[in-house]
């Protein structure tokens, strides 16, 4: 490193966001992650007796990923490396593989390869490592906020131990927004600037475990707030607000979150908790969810949880998905809270889903199965010498429209698909049917 080099590495940590320069340099220093750091924990043990195996750190942003990973470059006896699996290419990680050789023949020294953002490398990346990580010549220490289980070489996975980080805790957060005002020589010390307790609290809060978007939050209202009159730089409960806008919404629409959103929404529904339901519903419009997708759940949730105990819901979760489209956003939200609360407040049986998924399986395995010739269609010219539709009786002229005659195929007679149950208007079809079936018998 020349003269000029130092000198741009200094300005860049100097002029570098709070969040960054905040980072903690010793293991003692960070907030948070108690499950994985603490003192009786693997990790904890690895780090300080700088025996680590290849690691993957798992969780949303903001929780330390990089930060664990900094902690770890500073006690190392390691050769420590970073690649940003964004930018980085094959030849990127060639010239780590060769220079991790070179650390280990020529010096004995181990080569630490910290990939952030692990996922976003495509397979063929991804297996170009593993014999390197599978014989030691590296170490690699991965960092994603998608699910590693899905996303990860499955193989690399097996040679990894997978740490999932957690959402830092609201006084967590507060240890991180004290330490930021009050430290001179990383912080905002030096600007003389005091955080009131209820801006503190919402910071904390409003931050949703995102200890990145707190301290960016933090250090533009220092940043831009001018003095009091006393010599202080306020940061009132407005001033907060103002600095991080809105609650930082944890939520990507391609990531696991988005699906574990979802899986919570259209759980409450068929639980009957419009409470919870319409919660996750905003929750969802309120990251910017796509109103058709939400329409869509909506109707399926209609169909599959509540079925015939309330055939009104599908005709509510239709119109409703016709509507959103016609109005937009930010009307739209009235229109699905409407639907939601509606399927949600519904009887619910899924009698009808049973019965397509029994009917499905039947089929899988008697699908030669015979129409009974009296059910064929007797229109077309030649029919009826093929004894197509003979013998079919018409419904509508006997008693209450209805006759009992074989509809199902040979083999299949009595076969019970749809078990209607008691709930809500299905209650009326099962006595409709079985008052039919004591009918016919008479």
């Amino acid at each position: 490193m020349d003269l000029f080099d130092y000198m741009r590495q200094q300005n860049m940590e100097k002029d570098s966001p709070l969040a960054s320069r905040l980072r903690p340099v010793k293991l003692e220093e960070v907030v948070g992650q108690q499950h994985i750091i603490g003192k009786d924990k693997l990790l904890y043990r690895a780090i300080q007796a700088d025996k680590l195996s290849s690691i993957i750190f798992y969780g949303p942003p903001g929780t330390g990923k990089t930060t664990l990973a900094k902690v770890i470059a500073n006690t190392t006896s390691a050769v420590f490396t970073q690649l940003n699996a964004t930018a980085a290419g094959k030849k990127d990680m060639e010239e780590v593989v060769a220079q991790a050789k070179n650390n280990s023949g020529m010096y004995g020294k181990k080569t630490i390869l910290f990939v952030d953002e692990i996922h976003r490398f495509h397979k063929g990346q991804q297996d170009y490592l593993l014999p390197f990580v599978e014989d030691g010549t590296i170490i690699l220490i991965g960092a994603t906020t998608e699910n590693p289980y899905f996303e990860v070489n499955g193989a690399l996975l097996s040679r990894s131990v997978i740490f999932e980080l957690k959402s830092l805790e609201k006084e967590d957060i507060k240890v991180l927004l004290l330490r930021a005002v009050k430290d001179r020589e990383r912080g905002m010390g030096a600007y003389n600037a005091r955080l009131d307790e209820e801006a503190l609290d919402f910071l904390a809060d409003a931050s949703n475990g995102d200890a990145r978007a707190a301290l960016t939050a933090v250090e533009l209202g220092v940043l831009t707030t001018p003095r009091s009159e006393d010599g202080i730089i306020h940061i009132t409960l407005e001033v907060a607000s103002e600095c991080i806008q809105k609650r930082v919404v944890r939520y990507d629409k391609s990531g696991d979150n988005h699906y574990d959103t979802v899986s919570a929404f259209i759980k409450s529904m068929r639980g009957s908790d419009p409470d919870a339901a319409v919660y996750y519903l905003a929750r969802m419009l309120y990251a910017g969810e796509d109103i058709k997708f939400i329409a869509r759940r909506i109707m399926i949730c209609a169909s599959e949880d509540v079925g015939n105990a309330d055939p009104n819901a599908l005709v509510m979760a239709v119109n409703a998905c016709q509507a959103v489209e016609r109005v937009g956003m930010p009307e739209a939200q009235l229109i699905l809270a409407q639907a939601v609360i509606y399927v949600a407040g519904a009887p619910k049986s899924n009698a009808c889903t049973e019965a397509i998924g029994r009917a499905m399986e039947a089929v899988k395995h008697t699908m030669t199965a015979p129409i009974p010739s009296h059910l064929m269609d007797s229109h077309y010219k030649g029919a009826g010498k093929l004894g197509h539709g003979l013998d079919y009786q018409y419904a509508h002229v006997f008693p209450n429209h209805y006759v009992k005659q074989q509809y199902l195929p040979d083999g299949l007679e009595g076969s019970r698909f749809y078990e209607p149950t008691e709930q809500g208007y299905e209650k009326q079809i099962k006595d409709w049917l079985d008052f039919l079936e004591q009918e016919s018998e008479k």
